[in-house]
């Protein structure tokens, strides 16, 4: 941290932030992390530019909060369904909950009792949002994830995730190092109210070390089992921010694990770009992301928007 940030870099470097790293891991998500090596030694930057679901859905977050920050599932559910695309990479479960918005079933009654990395891949537009407002950031992050996840794992990686994100964001603007303990222990009290077994895998983050990159992968490994699960992906992405020093490393470290690499990619990068705002992102990454109807530089434009819309709110 080399100074305080303003919203609009937080906002702007998050949101770009899960694209990128959504981008970077699709490349070789699933993909073991010694096939990776084998195949590409250290991946250090972005083979294309396309986004998943992942960045998808956050989009709908994005155009939710701006239509109305006093969010309603249905109206969560409704961006949902507008930009749904099966060919961005949507698992069965998901598809299944899209088929039932579009036959007109309320959004309170759709979701599944899933414990994946879904709702937590999608989140961070909360998590900046509402980083200066806890009971209203564990509101929304609750309701946009029963939409489709509404076992207690799979809403506590929401929470995490997105408590997360404010944190960085919170720091960023007061231009303060992240405190590992202090940032770890209040996400895990945060979580703890919906899920001890998830909080439980959060509190080792505070006790790892590494030096270099390769060690930082090599404590992912270890520790995670960094798939679909939340409570395997989530702590592994917080971890890759936490034992990074810049936006690269922490998406670096994240896809280079292996495992659904888009996502733990995704949410690294939605820390990371909080933390360290748009302008910490590499340039030839953001010059390589797919433009189009909604594509980077409509991410960019709506992040501007929520950030201006955040400091007339504050007024």
């Amino acid at each position: 941290m080399t100074g305080k940030l303003e919203l609009r870099d937080i906002f702007v470097g998050s949101s770009l932030g899960t694209f990128v790293g959504d981008a970077f891991g699709a490349v070789v998500e699933g993909w073991h992390p010694k096939l990776i090596k084998e195949k590409y030694g250290l991946m250090k930057k972005p083979m294309n530019g396309r986004y998943t679901d992942d960045t998808q859905m956050m989009i709908g977050i994005m155009e939710a909060i701006y239509l109305d920050p006093e969010l309603t599932q249905q109206n969560i559910a409704d961006r949902f369904l507008e930009n749904f695309d099966s060919l961005r990479g949507y698992g069965g479960r998901i598809i299944g909950v899209m088929n039932k918005i579009e036959r007109g079933i309320s959004a309170d009654k759709v979701g599944t009792d899933s414990w994946g990395n879904g709702a937590a891949m999608r989140v961070a537009p909360i998590g900046y949002y509402f980083y200066d407002n806890q009971s209203e950031l564990i509101n929304h992050s609750v309701k946009s994830a029963e939409i489709t996840h509404k076992h207690p794992l799979g809403v506590s990686g929401a929470v995490a995730q997105a408590t997360a994100v404010a944190l960085a964001a919170g720091a960023a603007i007061k231009g303060e190092e992240i405190d590992i303990t202090g940032y770890v222990d209040e996400i895990v009290e945060t979580v703890s109210g919906i899920s001890q077994e998830f909080s439980s895998m959060l509190s080792p983050l505070k006790g790892f070390v590494s030096t270099d990159i390769e060690g930082a992968i090599d404590i992912l490994i270890s520790n995670f089992t960094r798939d679909v699960s939340a409570v395997g992906a989530v702590p592994a992405a917080i971890s890759a921010f936490l034992l990074s020093n810049n936006f690269a490393d922490a998406v670096i470290i994240a896809v280079n694990a292996g495992g659904d690499a888009d996502t733990t990619g995704a949410m690294a990068g939605a820390i990371a770009g909080a933390y360290y705002g748009v302008d910490g992102i590499p340039k030839d990454w953001l010059e390589i992301l797919e433009e189009g109807k909604k594509g980077a530089t409509y991410i960019n434009d709506l992040a501007v928007k929520l950030s201006e819309m955040k400091l007339g709110s504050n007024i």
